[in-house]
């Protein structure tokens, strides 16, 4: 089964609302071996709508949109949909009560313009919303054609599509479903994992091999089409296996989003604590780290110290190592490590120190220069990064860049503990 995903709602197109919608139904939509291979976006416009659902419809077999669901005049998704399918529109009650419902438990008034989201497609599979006040809907086709209406909000998109469209799809599709598994890489870039490897993804279709490159990481998508899971699983073993012998130093982890969610989780999971001193990323790591639920089970302190003042009250980095190496330099990285551990009684320490830029570079000290160090009572290590690519955005870049090397390390003393 093919199918395409329109979002529809002009605060996508300006930029006001970034569209998580398209990225969660198509990771659903791949886990049940359905094929995606367009998305669109597009504004609250009904003759455009109309002309992008009919180009969808003309390549695939299904449909899924979401958004324009709404109370208000410009909400018309079911309206052209159901034009499409030649349907009319009918009130249905048990929308309307739902509804009804919903306003009488938040405690807000129902205005009569909401009466216009229980009008739903004639004939349709209709989808009630327990989160909100738009139900959603199904419209069969008669030429095998479907289209399946979600709203736009995804704390209601997500159950919906999670529940009862999940549970309608996957009684239509026969063929198979998509496991995959994900293998996350630090410190080796797309091109060169690529060259390595060319020959075993150019010659693996069952499971394919795809690389994925994001801020400062690489992963290796591996995904085989199987009867079942464990199936597919099994077809998928081997190559991750061979993968793992040919990077052993490289891999952080299996199925992570990012890096820090790897540091979250293993610390979490060995029972050991995490503690950060920054400098140049001036708490992006500790950010980085409490962004992820549970973070208070490994992360307990964070300083930022930008002032040699502060990193010498704070942290006890000594005089006379700024003096002769100064603040950027691999002795300060360190003595930052080793005062935030001393402080926090952490198992495990971090540090960063360096020019982000786009001023106070030299010579001798260029912008870019970063030191990450890592400090446990069994491990120290101190990387010297040269970040900078003359980009725009690269004071952001570095910053960034540094906190993942820093969780990179973070990752390595781990193993050592």
């Amino acid at each position: 089964m093919n199918a395409e995903i329109i979002c529809v709602g002009t605060e996508l197109l300006l930029g006001d609302v970034v569209n998580t919608n398209a990225s969660d139904i198509a990771r659903g939509l791949a886990h049940m071996g359905i094929n995606v291979y367009h998305h669109e976006v597009v504004g609250d416009n009904p003759q455009r709508l109309q002309e992008c659902l009919r180009d969808s419809l003309s390549r695939c077999d299904l449909v899924l949109l979401t958004g324009g669901l709404g109370p208000t005049y410009d909400d018309l998704t079911k309206e052209t949909v159901a034009a499409h399918f030649g349907r009319g529109l009918a009130m249905d009650e048990e929308s309307l009560h739902t509804i009804e419902r919903y306003f009488a438990r938040t405690g807000r008034k129902m205005t009569e313009n909401n009466r216009k989201q229980a009008m739903m497609p004639e004939g349709c599979i209709i989808l009630q919303n327990p989160n909100g006040t738009a139900p959603g809907c199904i419209i069969e086709g008669e030429n095998g054609k479907t289209a399946v209406m979600m709203p736009g909000p995804p704390r209601e998109m997500r159950p919906m599509f999670e529940g009862p469209v999940t549970d309608y799809l996957m009684r239509r599709t026969h063929d198979g479903m998509l496991v995959s598994r994900t293998i996350n890489f630090f410190g080796v870039g797309e091109s060169e994992l690529e060259a390595r490897l060319r020959e075993m993804m150019v010659s693996s279709t069952n499971p394919t091999i795809a690389p994925y490159a994001k801020t400062s990481e690489v992963q290796l998508r591996v995904t085989a089409r199987a009867a079942t899971e464990e199936e597919g699983l099994r077809l998928i073993e081997p190559v991750v296996r061979k993968i793992v012998e040919i990077y052993p130093d490289q891999i952080y982890g299996f199925d992570f989003h990012t890096i820090n969610e790897a540091v979250v989780k293993r610390y979490t999971d060995a029972g050991k604590t995490l503690a950060a001193a920054e400098s140049c990323t001036g708490g992006l790591i500790a950010s980085r780290l409490v962004d992820l639920p549970g973070a208070s089970a490994m992360f307990g302190c964070g300083v930022v110290a930008y002032s040699n003042e502060a990193k010498q009250k704070l942290l006890g980095v000594s005089a006379e190592t700024l003096e002769r190496y100064g603040a950027v330099s691999r002795e300060c990285a360190l003595e930052m490590a080793r005062g935030v551990r001393a402080a926090s009684g952490a198992d495990v320490a971090v540090s960063t120190t360096g020019l982000a830029g786009p001023d106070g570079g030299t010579d001798e000290k260029p912008v870019g220069l970063v030191y990450v160090a890592v400090v446990s009572d069994r491990f120290e290590d101190v990387r010297e990064l040269h970040l900078a690519r003359g980009r725009a955005d690269d004071r952001e870049n570095i910053r960034f860049r540094s906190s993942s090397h820093a969780f990179d390390l973070a990752l390595r003393a781990l193993r050592q503990l």
